[in-house]
């Protein structure tokens, strides 16, 4: 049976790894969390200082995830995503979340002023779901409210009718 490939992103704290491991046990789709794939592979290339945190190896990421992606049915959760082949993607979700809720979020997590202020200001800009625009097929794009527990439970419920909508239209 074909299965969809799922992109989950948005800045990091809008929900996406929450959601995307809910969606996992619900759809019997595989999750992915690109950033502890990297951590586990060490898909790095160097380190950056300014941020306190490695630099993704993107190439060495697609090489690691290409026979996954091929073979269908993965969710795939990372804060970038311009760097994926557009052919692996059959939807893309881009969660966003209000500045006050997404500053709690990161300040939980021990996010230092610099990157707290980034990431709040690529929120407010909206910049990852400019990049999703940029890679992918605008139909595909979709953006997410993530706010609160309800969102969590409406966007789980709209992406589950999506993919089995999906593999009915597919299934010949």
């Amino acid at each position: 049976m074909l299965l969809p490939n799922i992109l989950l992103t948005g800045t990091p704290g809008v929900g996406k790894t929450t959601l995307g491991k809910e969606l996992a046990s619900r759809s019997g789709l595989k999750y992915i969390n690109v950033g502890d794939l990297a951590r586990e592979g060490q898909l790095y290339d160097g380190y950056d200082e300014e941020y306190g945190c490695p630099i993704l190896d993107e190439d060495r990421v697609v090489d690691e995830l290409e026979n996954q992606m091929s073979e269908g049915g993965v969710i795939v959760d990372y804060h970038g995503c311009d760097f994926f082949p557009e052919r692996w993607f059959h939807i893309v979700f881009v969660l966003q979340a209000d500045n006050s809720v997404l500053y709690k979020r990161l300040e939980t997590r021990g996010y230092n002023e610099k990157k707290l202020k980034d990431n709040i200001q690529c929120e407010i800009f909206q910049v990852l779901y400019e990049e999703a625009l940029a890679s992918y097929k605008e139909e595909i794009v979709h953006q997410l409210p993530s706010n609160k527990p309800e969102d969590l439970e409406d966007n789980i419920n709209q992406i589950l009718k999506w993919i089995e909508q999906w593999i009915k239209d597919h299934s010949s």
